[in-house]
């Protein structure tokens, strides 16, 4: 996956004027990468079987990832704790508001 800042894309990382802009573009790329589904859908919970909780689990740190690097150090700090995606963006959400 290549950086998002970095890759031409353009997205900027998330402050007090822009954070609908990233949460929207962050939403697409989550999507195209398969990703999305365990930031706010079907997946976002840890599944039961062995083999679907490893690939739920490398989903997930391909997500946590993402945000993480997409954000500024000081907002990492906040979502540090976050144990899936879907509670990260949460709290990301929660501080912009």
């Amino acid at each position: 996956m290549a950086d998002l800042m970095s890759a031409g894309s353009g997205l900027k990382r998330p402050n007090s004027h822009n954070y609908g802009y990233w949460q929207t573009c962050m939403e697409s790329y989550l999507q195209g990468h398969d990703l999305w589904e365990v930031v706010a859908g079907t997946e976002a919970t840890p599944p039961e079987s062995a083999e679907a909780l490893q690939k739920w689990r490398i989903k997930v740190g391909k997500a946590m990832f993402t945000l993480k690097t997409t954000i500024e150090e000081d907002l990492v700090e906040h979502i540090r704790d976050a144990d899936t995606p879907k509670v990260a963006l949460a709290k990301l959400f929660s501080r912009k508001n």
